[in-house]
């Protein structure tokens, strides 16, 4: 559920007319509403109130800073996957003791940073790194609890970019690795193995896959425990899918049920690490049409949104459902459409084969639907286009939380 919708013809972001937002916002721009924010923080922590997790969220999904401080605020913790990621959880205002530290290339600088930090876990990915994380422990004559991220190598049933748990994966330890790893963990004398990680991959749709995979999970534990080895923590990840087009994720009471029932007999305490589920429907992009452009065999709109402000389509393939801002037309009207953006690329496809009114002009408003999650934070400046601006949406008002780049910004870091 979302607070984005339409009242006699024209797109709301709550109370506010967004229409009206882009008069004084240039687009393109990200629109979010705190209040659609809000109801998904507190639906996934109702879901799963009966054990009280530590909940960190996925700043690679989002890490604008007032997104941040909104999470912050209503308790969630962070879950981090670079050093930057790290410092901006700390000004926003998260506990170190709620931040966990992913990633599959973390380098000795942010690994120091994270155990001076005194954070609540690192989830390690590799044998070395292990290795790296206790010597740097034995330099600082400080300890920190560590989890192995386990591959249970399962299918998430999800794109193939976004699945981590595949045999073929890059990401974590195969089980027989880990198992040898928690058998000997005398060996690294400054890392507490407290905890066992899993994070199967990203906008998944099916409950079976997280079965699979907790199955998997917690046959290797009980394996463990007949050698004296138990869990303090239990990291489940996130991976939870949104509504694109027509999919029909779990509810999150279903969710939250398949995860409790797992997490109780693998460890004493359970994080999860949502993101998209979170933030997706939180957020639309709004991008203006340049040209209506008529091929010998299609018809285009060009908007000024393109792959360097949202990415996924042209990465993934990925579903945003479009619609006019002003929806005037009646459906008989409606003729089909690719809309393309500005980008010297082939693949600056942001739809295709999109119904909208034949009779739309250049100069008209598209809302791009479903773009809170892993949008602003994968744009680029490719063809040295600047970043779009962000906003948010509180009621009957709303604010700049980041401003667009100018000519200055992309010059700023380069030495003459």
């Amino acid at each position: 559920m979302h607070y984005f919708n339409y009242k006699r013809g024209e797109l709301f972001a709550e109370e506010v007319k967004v229409k009206d937002i882009a008069k004084k916002v240039p687009t393109p721009f990200y629109l979010y509403s705190k209040n659609t924010l809000i109801r998904h923080i507190r639906a996934f922590k109702s879901a799963f109130k009966e054990i009280n997790p530590i909940i960190c969220f996925a700043l690679k999904s989002n890490s604008n800073f007032e997104i941040l401080k909104i999470l912050r605020n209503e308790g969630f913790g962070a879950d981090c996957v670079s050093l930057f990621e790290m410092k901006k959880a700390i000004e926003a205002g998260f506990h170190p003791e709620k931040i966990v530290f992913n990633g599959n290339g973390k380098t000795e600088e942010e690994l120091e940073f994270a155990i001076k930090l005194g954070i609540l876990m690192i989830n390690a990915d590799n044998e070395e790194e292990l290795e790296l994380i206790d010597k740097i422990c034995k330099k600082l004559k400080k300890r920190i609890k560590v989890s192995l991220r386990v591959n249970p190598e399962i299918d998430p049933k999800t794109h193939p970019h976004i699945a981590t748990s595949l045999r073929e994966s890059k990401f974590g330890f195969d089980l027989k690795k880990a198992f040898s790893i928690y058998r000997n963990a005398s060996r690294f004398k400054f890392l507490e193995l407290k905890g066992v990680h899993i994070h199967i991959g990203s906008q998944i749709t099916d409950i079976s896959p997280f079965k699979e995979a907790l199955t998997k999970v917690f046959d290797f534990t009980t394996k463990l425990r007949k050698y004296g080895i138990r869990f303090e923590y239990f990291n489940a990840g996130g991976g939870l899918g949104i509504v694109y087009k027509k999919e029909i994720p779990p509810n999150l009471k279903e969710y939250a049920k398949v995860i409790m029932s797992y997490s109780r007999k693998i460890a004493d305490k359970l994080i999860l690490e949502p993101g998209r589920v979170i933030v997706g429907n939180a957020g639309i992009l709004i991008t203006k049409i340049l040209y209506i452009k008529k091929s010998s065999c299609k018809k285009f709109i060009v908007v000024d949104a393109g792959m360097h402000g949202l990415l996924r389509p042209a990465l993934y393939g990925a579903y945003h459902e479009v619609r006019l801002v002003s929806s005037r037309q009646k459906a008989e009207s409606r003729e089909k459409f690719d809309i393309v953006g500005p980008i010297c690329e082939s693949g600056d496809v942001l739809a295709k084969e999109r119904f909208l009114p034949g009779n739309i002009k250049s100069g008209d408003l598209l809302a791009i639907f479903s773009a809170g999650a892993y949008g602003y934070v994968m744009s680029s400046n490719y063809n040295l286009r600047p970043l779009p601006a962000e906003v948010i949406v509180d009621g009957n008002r709303f604010k700049l939380i980041r401003r667009a780049q100018n000519y200055r910004d992309l010059r700023r870091l380069e030495v003459d």
